[in-house]
């Protein structure tokens, strides 16, 4: 049986700490202080430089295998227009049954709910280690987060069996979905360059447009392969095309486009790259192509963790979970450097959104999971 009262009121308290990215605070010193009296060693890791540092906390209880981890993140998007929320974003409101506030449901809600099963499973004094990874640079670049996180792992031979994650990766109920993998994304954008010059001359000018068109012919919302077991598509799509253009009578000299393609583990980013700037090539003209690799692809195929996850989730919720890998990214695509890693948390509906909330009840549910995949994981024989 859960503690509902403890669970509830931390994600409240984390919610009402500020922790819009790359600020934290509070939200890591209030879990270093929830997680030292359970027996957890807290080490702050700090990475990055000036404005670009960032605050992150490493818990390990136990120094021995089986090695359980949990992942997630402190920070939160900004608000928006905080007048459009019916109550103060960070204000944490319970009202109808929901608590309301700015990363509730992404992820505060969560990291409560895992800290929460965490607490009341430690009670029996189990043997082997629970590790907690909690970054505050999930929701900005995250190049100062969970990925410097990982490698300070690897360097101390921290090395845990399996990590869940807390993302919200539920679509409409509590146990609807398991995210056991993530697709890559890669951005681009890509300036062609002409010669200015008068529409009703075009002979003496050269329109960088006809050939940009020619060049995003093959990422204009094309799926690009057939997908796999555990992915769609991958598929592309462009996103701006900007010629700075003011009037209707001037060929431009320069247009510049973006274009971004979300691939599964049957592409790579390099294939991809040398697949389109020969592509480029062969449209012609002066180019120039600027490549940010967000994240690579990855899977955890259907196995013990998924096993593990799924049972615990029919347990509390009589729901059969699906195994997904739709979605934007998340941190687990540094933790499966590590270890075996998938995702469960909280229904996401309004994550990102004004008056982001979850049900209270979900907590709740969510921390007996949890509960029951401690419990399930420490007392299988291995």
């Amino acid at each position: 049986m859960t503690d509902p009262s403890y669970a509830v009121d931390l994600a409240a308290r984390l919610i009402r700490c500020k922790s819009v990215t790359p600020a934290d605070g509070g939200a890591l010193a209030l879990l270093a202080q929830e997680l030292g009296p359970l027996g957890f060693d807290c080490i702050s890791l700090p990475f990055g430089l000036g404005s670009d540092r960032v605050k992150n906390l490493f818990a390990r209880r136990g120094q021995v295998g089986p090695h359980f981890a949990f992942a997630g993140h402190t920070d939160v998007v900004p608000v928006g227009d905080a007048s459009a929320w019916h109550h103060a974003p960070f204000s944490a409101v319970q009202e109808d049954g929901k608590l309301f506030g700015r990363g509730a449901a992404d992820m505060k809600g969560g990291i409560a709910a895992f800290v929460a099963a965490v607490r009341q499973f430690v009670v029996s004094n189990p043997a082997g280690s629970i590790s907690l990874i909690i970054t505050g640079d999930e929701e900005g670049d995250a190049e100062y987060g969970t990925k410097k996180m990982i490698e300070w792992m690897k360097a101390h031979n921290y090395l845990p069996d399996l990590c869940v994650v807390g993302e919200p990766t539920n679509p409409q109920r509590l146990g609807d979905c398991i995210k056991n993998g993530r697709r890559g994304s890669l951005s681009c954008q890509l300036r062609v360059d002409g010669v200015q010059g008068h529409v009703a001359y075009p002979h003496l000018a050269d329109n960088p447009i006809v050939r940009l068109l020619a060049m995003l012919a093959p990422v204009n919302g094309i799926a690009l392969d057939d997908g796999n077991d555990y992915f769609d598509a991958s598929r592309a799509h462009v996103t701006t095309i900007d010629t700075g253009n003011e009037v209707g009578n001037v060929i431009p000299a320069t247009v510049s486009a973006s274009f971004n393609i979300r691939f599964n583990t049957e592409q790579k980013a390099e294939g991809l790259i040398s697949w389109l700037e020969d592509h480029f090539n062969r449209v012609g003209g002066q180019w120039h192509a600027d490549w940010r690799l967000a994240a690579q692809p990855f899977v955890t195929p259907a196995g013990p963790l998924t096993d593990l996850m799924k049972a615990s989730i029919i347990e509390v919720t009589g729901v059969v979970p699906e195994l997904s890998t739709s979605g934007g990214t998340s941190d687990a695509r540094f933790i499966t450097h590590l270890c075996p890693v998938a995702e469960f948390g909280l229904v996401g509906q309004t994550m990102h959104k004004v008056d982001e909330h979850v049900l209270i009840d979900d907590i709740d549910r969510l921390t007996t999971i949890y509960l029951v995949m401690l419990s399930r994981f420490f007392e299988e024989p291995r």
